[in-house]
């Protein structure tokens, strides 16, 4: 029996081969290696699509099928991979089309490919695509997603594995991908009317609006961010327009009305980002008469919002104001991003205010057994003691500790730590990893 030969591969698939780690599990802190032994082979290949294009194309195909094997050992951090995977279709794209391949067999392949993903490698495949893609492969792409588009608005709904394939939800897919490729190559008639087509959304709104500002047709531009925001009433394609609408009223020489525009949002949901927005449109000599109309329509926000522009605006008054007639279950409930930056804020001028909320944060932690953030804990209950002997509050630390003895005795992964800390022997005050591992040392150097 004659044994079939074998093609003679090519040596840079060996390079691909070492650099893809085969059998290895890539965890979360070894991405950075894994990845930049990826970069450096798919470097190497990318620098062969002038001089062996053919080349160039067969050993990024062989680069796809390791990565989709590789992928079942891969750890959480696989969106960096996905990344990648994006880089090695642009190279293939830019290979073909150096190669001299037909424009609609690539275009082909590459929707081969996105109607079978299951990886997620190649989602905004066709949006990548049409900034490598030459005029011929952008015009056969489009053509074959177009094609797509149509079929599926025809198409009967069928069952398959219990599941029906709604022929509406295949033409909006569709459409969605021909509208990537007609804002990626800026062709605005052929986007209103496919909007128009399938039905106009915000987000069409926004996209034919930034056109419009492209070519300096302001105006349109705004009465179509308009349409967008009386569409969508929540999602993050009204914020962006509604920061569209702003710039084109001031471009427009209407900066009185996004000032005003601007406002009534501030109003409704007072924040630091809010503030910020605020302020970039109150003119300069206005701007510590508009400051202070701000912080007072803040006063009635929620605590977390409050705190956290009257600390950005370095309003300390009325932020010890703020936390001095807050409850401490309130105080409690807050995440640790806004009461410890409060805290470091206060502990100059306000120690015994800085102290509520760093027992605030401790309480926080094991209230809710958090036991792998009971060092935390600790370190935050050990702030609490010296901000309140500074306040010369002894009696108030002495209350917590007593209240902490009796709602958590039983916490045997804390309470070691924190009778230490009671005792007055703080996280602070021991010694650290290096210094414990410096005196070992030592000791070991003594007894040799």
């Amino acid at each position: 029996m004659t044994r079939t030969s074998r093609t003679k591969a090519d040596p840079l698939e060996r390079d691909i081969e070492m650099a893809l780690c085969p059998g290895a599990f890539i965890g979360y802190g070894e991405y950075e290696w894994f990845m930049s032994g990826l970069e450096a082979v798919a470097a190497k290949i990318a620098g062969l699509a002038d001089p062996e294009p053919s080349r160039a194309v067969a050993l990024y195909e062989t680069f796809f099928a390791g990565c989709y094997e590789k992928i079942d050992e891969l750890g959480e951090s696989s969106d960096l991979f996905t990344e990648f995977m994006s880089d090695l279709y642009d190279g293939w794209i830019t290979a073909r089309q150096a190669a001299g391949a037909d424009p609609d067999e690539t275009a082909s392949a590459l929707l081969r490919w996105l109607e079978h993903n299951p990886f997620g490698f190649c989602y905004d495949l066709e949006r990548h695509a049409a900034k490598v893609l030459g005029k011929a492969g952008y015009a056969a792409l489009v053509r074959q997603v177009r094609a797509r588009f149509d079929d599926a608005a025809n198409a009967p709904t069928e069952a398959e594995g219990g599941l029906k394939h709604r022929p509406e939800h295949m033409r909006r897919a569709w459409g969605e991908r021909l509208r990537a490729l007609y804002v990626a190559h800026r062709k605005l008639g052929a986007l209103v009317s496919l909007a128009e087509e399938i039905g106009i959304t915000a987000r069409d709104c926004h996209d034919i609006a930034k056109l419009l500002v492209a070519r300096r047709k302001l105006p349109e531009a705004l009465g179509w961010a308009e349409r967008g925001i009386d569409l969508d009433k929540e999602s993050l394609v009204r914020y962006d327009l509604v920061n569209l609408r702003r710039e084109l009223l001031t471009k427009l020489g209407r900066r009185d009305e996004a000032l005003a525009d601007v406002w009534a949002g501030y109003c409704k949901d007072p924040s630091k980002y809010a503030y910020d927005d605020l302020m970039r449109y109150v003119p300069k000599g206005e701007r510590a008469k508009w400051h202070e109309r701000a912080i007072e329509a803040a006063m009635g926000a929620d605590l977390h919002s409050l705190l956290d522009l009257l600390r950005e605006t370095n309003e300390l008054a009325r932020l010890a104001d703020v936390v001095r007639q807050a409850e401490d279950r309130a105080l409690v409930r807050l995440s640790h991003s806004v009461t410890e930056p409060v805290a470091r804020k206060l502990e100059k001028d306000h120690p015994d205010l800085a102290a509520r909320l760093w027992r605030a944060q401790g309480l926080r932690i094991v209230n809710a057994g958090k036991s792998k953030y009971y060092n935390a804990a600790l370190a935050n209950f050990e702030s609490a003691k010296r901000c309140y002997e500074r306040a010369g509050l002894g009696a108030e630390w002495e209350t917590t500790v007593n209240q902490v003895r009796a709602d958590h005795g039983r916490k045997s992964g804390f309470m070691p730590g924190f009778e230490r800390l009671a005792a007055g022997v703080g996280p602070s005050d021991e010694p650290s990893f290096l210094e414990r591992a410096k005196a070992r040392w030592g000791d070991r150097q003594r007894q040799e």
